[in-house]
């Protein structure tokens, strides 16, 4: 039975690349970077995506409410003309200004908001990112000693063998 073990041995070691990997595990390996990469890419342009879409709308809402600003200005203008009768709708045109005020600075903060929240996510994303490149190198280190050691487990059980012949 120990020669069985003896002949293994070479035809175990032949298989084990320079890095200490099954070729199959490093095709796994590989395989498996290109898959997490691929889904960080597609997360990346969709959150491109939804920002583009949120700076759109906060674009176009700020179009419409400098365009309700001007019309309303004019307005106001010509209601200023026209003296004291008209000073309930001056006031009424003054409130809907402030209203779409508020609006502008609502939509701004929340512009604001969600491109801080953006930025910290990502680095978030990198840290997380950085922290398991790292730990993937440590096990892959620790493979690799564990490999040796093996070995030369191996290679003093194969010296014992042949001292005992």
């Amino acid at each position: 039975m120990s020669s069985k073990n003896l002949g293994a041995a070479p035809a175990t070691a032949s298989a084990v690349s320079t890095n200490g990997k099954l070729p199959m595990e490093e095709n796994e390996d590989e395989e498996m970077w290109k898959v997490a990469v691929s889904k960080f890419q597609a997360r990346e342009e969709e959150i491109e995506r939804k920002k583009m879409t949120v700076k759109e709308k906060v674009q176009q809402r700020l179009g419409f409410a400098e365009e309700a600003t001007r019309c309303l200005t004019q307005t106001l203008e010509e209601l200023e003309i026209m003296g004291d009768p008209m000073r309930k709708e001056v006031g009424m045109v003054r409130k809907k200004i402030d209203m779409a005020n508020r609006d502008i600075k609502s939509l701004a903060q929340s512009c604001q908001k969600k491109e801080k929240e953006y930025k910290e996510t990502l680095e978030a994303f990198n840290e997380k990112n950085k922290e398991k490149t790292h730990l993937v190198s440590m096990l892959m280190e620790l493979l690799a000693e564990s490999e040796r050691l093996r070995m030369k487990k191996l290679e003093e059980i194969n010296k014992t063998v042949g001292t005992m012949q």
